[in-house]
């Protein structure tokens, strides 16, 4: 008698749990999300080749060189570089000299006040310093970008999904927002000081373009034309080198260690094979 009765009791609850479920399946598909500007107008990123995709694939110095120029003369003056320090240049193949040179145009403000002036007094960086940040807190930062701060480049690739290729589309994405969005969707006009950018998550974005035009940074007589496409794409691949420096030396790991694995593999099986030869099975 008490088993029927667990019996109609687990029934009972097998049953109220069913058809939850199927009414809350019922629910979810006659009401559907209502769609939002983000949701319809929001794109993936671009496609976009590298040297460095595959697991074969490996940085090309020279780009990094130009992108590491664009950053410089372009990025610095709003994004930081706090996880990276001068002498990891040598990895783009810069020598001790041009590190040495490269950080000194980076003055480092200090802690003491110069007297005669009442400003912060400020040193050469060396090689083991990091990248100084371009404002001295927050406040500074958001004053000067329309109460938005901006975020770090260190790992901004690795922090976005298609990290590499956010960035580019997100550097070669600015425009007028569209006729239909506008039409379909009356309150997300763009508002003023902000900048309509489909790749970023809620289309509009605090950051003005910061490629305007061809030719922005002069490459050398050696190099590609600096277009705003090539100048977004060696950016890009120096910011995936910033977050992750040690790429090429990772993959190199692991194609050793699947080479190993598969020799391994043909050795136990043959060692199988050998010493389980006689047995029948």
């Amino acid at each position: 008698m008490v088993r029927f009765f667990a019996f109609l009791v687990g029934l009972f609850f097998a049953g109220w749990l069913l058809v939850s479920f199927v009414a809350g399946g019922i629910a979810y598909v006659s009401e559907p999300p209502a769609p939002t500007a983000e949701h319809e107008f929001h794109l993936a990123p671009k496609h976009v080749s590298f040297s460095f995709d595959g697991p074969f694939g490996h940085y090309d110095k020279q780009q990094l060189q130009r992108g590491f120029q664009v950053y410089k003369e372009v990025c610095a003056a709003c994004h930081s570089l706090k996880f990276v320090a001068f002498r990891d240049l040598k990895d783009l193949g810069y020598n001790e000299a041009e590190i040495k040179a490269i950080a000194k145009s980076w003055p480092i403000k200090t802690p003491d006040v110069d007297p005669a002036t009442g400003e912060a007094t400020t040193r050469d960086p060396v090689p083991s310093d990091h990248f100084p940040k371009p404002f001295a807190n927050n406040v500074a930062a958001a004053a000067a970008n329309n109460n938005a701060i901006p975020p770090d480049l260190s790992l901004m690739t690795k922090a976005r999904h298609h990290g590499t290729a956010y960035v580019y589309s997100l550097l070669t994405g600015f425009q007028n927002q569209p006729a239909e969005l506008l039409r379909r969707f009356p309150d997300s006009k763009t508002p003023s000081g902000l900048h309509y950018n489909p790749y970023f998550a809620n289309l509009n974005l605090a950051m003005a373009p910061p490629l305007t035009s061809d030719g922005q940074v002069t490459y050398g007589d050696d190099q590609p034309k600096p277009t705003i496409d090539q100048m977004a794409q060696d950016v890009s691949a120096f910011l995936t080198w910033t977050a992750e420096p040690k790429m090429e030396n990772r993959k190199s790991a692991g194609v050793a260690v699947l080479f190993f694995l598969i020799i391994a593999t043909g050795l136990a099986f043959m060692s199988y094979r050998q010493v389980w030869s006689g047995v029948k099975h």
